[in-house]
């Protein structure tokens, strides 16, 4: 009986509360593709150069981040349990009420859990297998990787990590009901939905107080980070925060008197349509809702930043590249006991013959006076300029602080010798020879080595690192901030059905209900988003300041990603909570 009872009881869940689902369903996704990495068709490319231990950083911080957001879902899918908890609340004192003991209402929610755990996990698994090789697809895409290291692999170690990671989490959500049950009385059970929310209208002076304050507090933390900068991370730094914060909570205590008092002052406004009674239902919302708003809004400033940034970065660091190395590799040998020894032939001798397997070399040596001056012969100098550029003998000569002789001097003593070339085949392979000619030439002393290629895959690493983190993160916020504001107006909604069915006797049409409770999600959803945005401005503008010390900024493309995901995610939790909530009144109409 308990099974079939739970199960016809989550198959209508599935229809009323599509957005408890659709939130399990995308963390069990978001969670198992960032966990499953090594499947990522860059990550593939970044391991196979022997060299390079950026995949093994990426996925250690990828690990470590994931208990951040293992946390951020568990209180994510607690809060959204609480909700379905207390929209049935009349459903279980019914039970009560029926003879059921309050073990046995307590094992029906149990058995619903597990039931909802299995197919969110079926689900949201099947989802993160997919947009896994899709998001394998577009990054090698993004990095100008070959797509013969594309494959299609499904991770076992993060099917297993999220599968544990969300059991525990629904074990939680298992107790927190067992707990409900045991502490609810019945008449606070069959009696939860007839709480009426105190309406509040604070006076206009007040609000107007608070919304200039607000304003101004705000205005403060934006010239501060403006002129400070966003690196400086001192005591005015956290002064800073904490206006910023506290101000934007002002301006949405603001909201539940000012909006109310503003829209009362145009007449004409105020009673067309169900203008009066939406803006009093908003404003009795916002009496309760308005710190939530606070938190929500700078989860998005987050959530935001984080994503416009990381992409952001990545035009910048794949500049870095370029002027990090221009020749292929880059070879330095010390000297020992006052000798030079001659690289070319050096490692000729070990397996590398440069003439054969470059395009262009050049070995030259580097000296030191008496006062520990670095001394390059202008002939060297002459040559290097020849084969790279003027510019790029110049930066060398500049780093190193070389100084130009006609001549070998008196005085002069061997220091290192330098060989540069570029590779004459295939990058990867030709860098393979160097590298085991460099392990076989033994008596090359003490030396140090950088060539473009491993320079170029610890920049890439560094760009998907900084990518992939910060997509995880922004999602995650993003998914979040919607995720609770719709289980908010779903709530709102349940609880207002009375209001709403008032109205319907009263002759009020279907489309103006529907059209009220649309604007009322629209206004909760995006007055924390519009000042958000606000808020963001400010940040990119300081934190593009810093960006723009070091390369390009890329604009257009961090806009444009940041965007794209605001529509896919926020815009559609925006439109499943108009959906849902207009299908709660309906029902009960």
């Amino acid at each position: 009986m308990f099974s079939k009872l739970a199960v016809k009881n989550v198959g209508r869940s599935f229809r009323d509360y599509g957005v408890y689902f659709l939130t399990v369903a995308f963390g069990v996704c978001l969670f198992y593709v960032f966990n499953a990495l090594e499947t990522q068709t860059v990550i593939r490319y970044l391991a196979q150069h022997p060299r390079t231990n950026i995949v093994g950083a990426i996925q250690q911080l990828i690990g470590i981040l994931s208990v951040f957001v293992w946390v951020v879902l568990a209180f994510l899918i607690l809060y959204a349990s609480g909700f379905l908890v207390r929209r049935r609340s009349r459903e279980l004192g019914t039970y009560l009420m029926l003879g059921m003991e309050r073990w046995q209402v307590a094992r029906l929610l149990l058995a619903e859990t597990a039931v909802t755990a299995l197919v969110a996990l079926v689900v949201g698994l099947v989802l993160g297998v997919v947009l896994s090789q899709a998001l394998s697809i577009f990054t090698a895409g993004l990095f100008a990787v070959p797509m013969t290291f594309f494959a299609f692999s499904i991770s076992v170690p993060a099917l297993l990590k999220t599968i544990l990671a969300f059991a525990a989490i629904f074990l939680l959500v298992m107790l927190y009901h067992a707990f409900t049950v045991s502490r609810r009385k019945l008449i606070d059970l069959l009696r939860a939905r007839r709480v009426n929310q105190e309406l509040k209208v604070r006076s206009l002076g007040a609000s107007v107080f608070f919304f200039l304050a607000g304003c101004v507090l705000l205005v403060i933390a934006y010239a501060m980070l403006l002129t400070r900068g966003l690196l400086r991370v001192d005591a005015l730094f956290w002064v800073m925060l904490g206006l910023g914060s506290l101000g934007t909570l002002l301006f949405f205590r603001a909201l539940s008197g000012f909006l109310l008092r503003l829209c009362q002052s145009n007449k004409k406004l105020y009673y067309k349509n169900l203008n009066m009674f939406i803006l009093r239902q908003f404003n009795a919302n916002i009496n309760t809702t308005y710190r939530s708003m606070t938190v929500i809004c700078l989860m998005l400033l987050l959530a935001i930043g984080i994503t416009a940034t990381s992409v952001g970065l990545n035009n910048t660091v794949a500049q870095m590249a370029d002027q990090t190395i221009v020749q292929d590799v880059e070879l330095a040998v010390w000297e020992e006991k006052g000798e030079i020894p001659d690289l070319p032939a050096a490692l000729k001798e070990a397996g590398f013959d440069p003439d054969e397997q470059c395009s262009r070399w050049l070995s030259f040596p580097v000296y030191r006076d008496e006062d520990g001056h670095s001394i390059m012969i202008q002939a060297d100098y002459d040559a290097y300029a020849a084969a790279w550029g003027q510019e790029v003998v110049d930066s060398f000569v500049d780093s190193w602080r070389v100084r130009l002789v006609p001549q070998v001097e008196e005085g002069l003593t061997a220091d290192r010798c330098y060989f540069l070339a570029d590779y004459a085949g295939d990058a990867q392979t030709t860098e393979e020879a160097f590298l085991a000619a460099l392990d076989q030439a033994h008596f090359l002393y003490s030396y140090t080595y950088t060539t473009k290629l491993s320079t170029w895959m610890e920049l890439m690493g560094t760009k998907v690192l900084v990518l992939f983190i910060g997509l995880y993160l922004g999602v995650v916020f993003l998914v979040a901030s919607a995720a609770v504001l719709a289980l908010q107006q779903l709530s709102q909604a349940a609880d207002s059905a009375q209001r709403y069915r008032v109205l319907s006797r009263l002759g009020v049409s279907e489309r103006m209900r529907g059209r009220s409770v649309d604007i009322q999600v629209f206004l909760a959803f995006f007055l924390p988003l519009a000042l958000a945005l606000v808020h963001a401005v400010v940040g990119m503008t300081a934190a593009n300041a810093v960006i723009a010390q070091v390369g390009k900024v890329d604009a257009a493309a961090s806009s444009a990603v940041t965007a794209l995901l605001l529509v896919a995610v926020y815009g559609g939790y925006f439109l499943a909570t108009c959906w849902g909530s207009r299908k709660i009144l309906r029902a009960s109409a």
